[in-house]
C-alpha cells in the first residue's frame, strides 16, 4: 500500500541547494527553543524517586513508583489532545504564532513546579496540582514538535530534509542531557539530604530563565515560505481537521504512519533514554547520581549519530534505517539489559544465579498485584509475599504447586513461610515473614544497594559501551522520522496530520513505557520482563513498516496536492 505521492516538481528536481545563513539562524532558533521545552518536561522523568518522596508520601514503596511514572505518563496521554489543538492552529494560522503560545504554557506550569507545596503541607491536593501541571505541560508539548519538524523540514532544501530535521530530532536528548546535568550539578553542590529536602526545586526555577530565553528567541523567528507562500495564495485548509481526519485517503496514512513508524520507534526511545535509567536505580541499586552521570555520558556520545542517521537517509532513505534500529532492539535487548546487570551490580547478578528467588504458591491463590489506586488490600498469603518482594526490587519467579498448604519463598535453599492476612496473628507474622526474608536474602548474597562503580573503571566504561549502543538505537529510528512524517502530507495540513500520530505514538506508547514496564516486573517478578512490552510494539512496527510503508525522501513536500 502506498503512502506517499513520489510525484516531485521542477523545484524537487532541481537538487540540493546551500542553506542561506537566514535560514541556518533560524532553523537554530527553532531547535534550541525546542531544547528548553524538552528540559522542562522531562526534568519530572529524572527526578522521578524525589518526586514520589514528595507528593506520592502516602503510599508503600512499590505503588508510589507506579504512581510517580502514571504522574509522568499523564503528560504523555494528553499529547495527542495538544497535537489536535495545536496542531490545527498552526495549519490555519501559522507555525510561528503557534511556537509561542506553545512554549509560554511549558514554560510557565513547569516554572510553578518549583514553588508547589508538597504532601506534607497539601496533602491529597499536592498530588493533584502536579499531575494539572504535567497535563499542560503535555498539551503544550503536542503542539511544539510538529511545529518544529515542520517548519525546520519547509526551510531545508530539497535532498537535506532529513540532514536538517536531524537538529530537531536532537532536542529531545539534549533537553534530557541538559536536565541530567543541571541536577547533578545541584544535588552536587548542595549535597543530598539538601537536594532531597528542597534543592529539587531550583531545577525548575531555572525553567523561568530558559522561558525568557525562549520567548525571546520564537520572537525573532519568521514564518515558514511554505506556509507563508500557500496562504499568499489563497490555499489553506478551511478545516484541517476534517481533511486529516475525516477523509480516508488521509487517515489511512496517519494510521500507518503510527503503527510502522511513531510506535516502534517511542518504545526504542523510551527505553534506550529513560526506562535504562529507571532500571540501574530500582532494580539495580546503582545511585543517583552515577545512574545520572552514565546516562548523561552515553547520551552525549551517542547524540551526534541523530545527525549521522538523518543526512544518510537523505541517500538511502528513512525506512531501512527505522526498520534497522527496531528490528536491533528486538533482538538484543534482553542479552543488553542483562549485561546491565552484569557491569552495574555483578552481586546482585550472582546472587541471582546462585540462589534464586522463588515463590511456590498453591493453585489460585496468586491473583494481579497492581495497585494503582493505592487502596487495594491484598489477603492471600501469595500476593502478600510477592508484594513484599516487588516492594524491596527482589527478582523472582513465580510457580504454582498443586497441594501446596501456603505460600512460601524460597532463597535458594532457604525456605520462608508466608502467611495469610485473615490468620489471628497476622501483624507478628508480617514482622516475622520480613524479617526472615531480609536475612536470607542477606546470607544469599543479595546486596541491599550496588557497589559503588569508580569512574574510568572498566565496570564503569562496560556500562557506558551497553547505554550508547541502546542510545544508538535511539538515534536510528528517531533520527529520520521528522523528515519521514513531514513528507507523508501536503502543506496545508501537515502539522494537524504529523502531530497526532507522533503524539500518539510517543505520548501513549513511549510515555506509558516506564509505567507498564514496572508493572509487568511487580506483577511477573522477573526484573527483565518489561521488556517484553518495548519488544512486542518494536516488532509490531518493523513488520508493519517493512509491508506496508513506502520510501518518502523523494517526495516533494512543496505540493499543495
Amino acid at each position: 500500500m502506498a503512502i506517499a505521492d513520489n510525484r516531485m516538481s521542477a523545484h524537487a528536481k532541481a537538487g540540493p541547494r546551500p542553506m542561506t545563513p537566514e535560514e541556518r539562524s533560524v532553523i537554530f532558533a527553532s531547535s534550541l527553543g525546542t531544547v528548553f521545552e524538552w528540559y522542562d518536561f522531562y526534568l519530572f522523568g529524572v527526578m522521578s524517586a524525589i518526586i514520589a518522596a514528595n507528593f506520592f508520601t502516602a503510599l508503600d514503596p512499590a505503588t508510589r513508583d507506579i504512581f510517580t511514572l502514571l504522574a509522568f505518563a499523564a503528560g504523555f496521554a494528553v499529547r495527542p489532545f495538544g497535537a489536535i489543538v495545536f496542531g490545527r492552529l498552526g495549519d490555519l494560522v501559522g507555525r510561528k504564532y503557534t511556537f509561542l503560545v506553545t512554549i509560554l504554557i511549558m514554560g510557565l506550569s513547569t516554572f510553578l513546579v518549583a514553588f508547589l507545596p508538597t504532601y506534607a503541607s497539601w496533602g491529597i491536593a499536592a498530588p493533584i496540582a502536579l499531575i494539572a501541571l504535567r497535563l499542560l505541560q503535555g498539551l503544550a508539548l503536542g503542539g511544539e514538535y510538529g511545529g518544529a519538524a515542520t517548519y525546520v523540514a519547509e526551510h531545508a532544501p530539497h535532498g537535506k530534509r532529513g540532514a536538517y530535521t536531524a537538529w530537531i530530532q536532537t532536542t529531545a536528548t539534549v533537553g534530557l542531557m541538559l536536565a541530567l546535568m543541571v541536577i547533578l550539578g545541584t544535588r552536587t553542590y548542595l549535597g543530598e539530604k539538601e537536594f532531597a529536602a528542597w534543592g529539587w526545586r531550583i531545577p525548575y526555577a531555572m525553567s523561568g530563565i530558559l522561558l525568557a530565553v525562549s520567548v525571546w528567541i520564537r520572537l525573532k523567528l519568521s514564518e515558514s515560505p511554505a506556509f507563508a507562500r500557500m496562504k499568499s495564495e489563497g490555499k489553506t485548509s478551511k478545516a484541517p481537521l476534517t481533511e486529516s481526519f475525516g477523509q480516508w485517503s488521509n487517515l489511512k496514512i496517519v494510521i500507518l504512519a503510527l503503527i510502522g513508524g511513531t510506535a516502534g520507534q517511542a518504545v526504542v526511545w523510551y527505553t534506550g533514554q529513560f526506562y535504562t535509567l529507571f532500571f540501574l536505580q530500582s532494580f539495580l541499586k546503582v545511585d543517583g547520581p552515577t545512574a545520572n552521570v552514565l546516562i548523561a555520558v552515553s547520551l552525549i556520545l551517542g547524540t551526534p549519530f541523530f545527525i549521522v542517521f538523518g543526512a544518510l537517509s537523505d541517500k538511502i532513505g528513512r525506512k531501512p534505517i527505522i526498520m534497522a534500529g527496531c528490528l536491533l532492539a528486538v533482538l538484543t535487548y534482553f542479552p543488553l539489559f542483562n549485561a546491565l546487570t552484569t557491569y552495574a551490580n555483578p552481586k546482585l547478578q550472582a546472587a541471582i544465579q546462585k540462589s534464586p528467588v522463588k515463590v511456590e504458591a498453591p493453585s489460585g491463590d496468586c491473583n494481579l498485584i497492581l495497585n494503582l489506586t493505592g487502596t487495594a488490600k491484598f489477603t492471600t498469603a501469595c500476593d502478600l509475599t510477592r508484594t513484599f518482594l516487588a516492594n524491596s526490587g527482589v527478582n523472582y519467579d513465580k510457580v504454582e504447586v498443586a497441594g501446596a498448604a501456603i505460600a512460601t519463598v524460597k532463597v535458594g535453599d532457604k525456605a520462608i513461610v508466608g502467611y495469610a492476612a485473615t490468620q489471628p496473628n497476622a501483624k507478628d507474622e508480617k514482622a516475622r515473614f520480613e524479617k526472615e526474608v531480609r536475612e536470607a536474602l542477606s546470607a544469599a548474597g543479595y546486596p541491599a544497594k550496588a557497589d559503588p562503580i569508580s569512574a574510568g573503571s572498566g565496570n564503569w566504561w562496560m556500562l557506558v559501551g551497553i547505554l550508547t549502543i541502546m542510545v544508538i538505537y535511539v538515534t536510528m529510528v528517531y533520527g529520520p522520522i521528522a523528515a519521514m512524517l513531514v513528507e507523508f502530507f501536503p502543506t496545508r495540513i501537515r502539522y494537524t496530520s504529523m502531530s497526532l500520530p507522533y503524539h500518539i505514538g510517543n505520548g501513549w506508547f513511549g510515555g506509558f513505557l516506564p509505567a507498564i514496564s514496572f508493572s509487568i516486573v511487580a506483577a511477573q517478578g522477573n526484573i527483565y520482563s518489561g521488556l517484553w512490552y518495548p519488544i512486542i510494539i518494536a516488532s509490531m512496527t518493523f513488520i508493519v513498516g517493512t509491508l506496508f510503508v513506502k520510501e518518502t525522501k523523494d517526495v516533494d513536500i512543496y505540493k499543495n496536492d
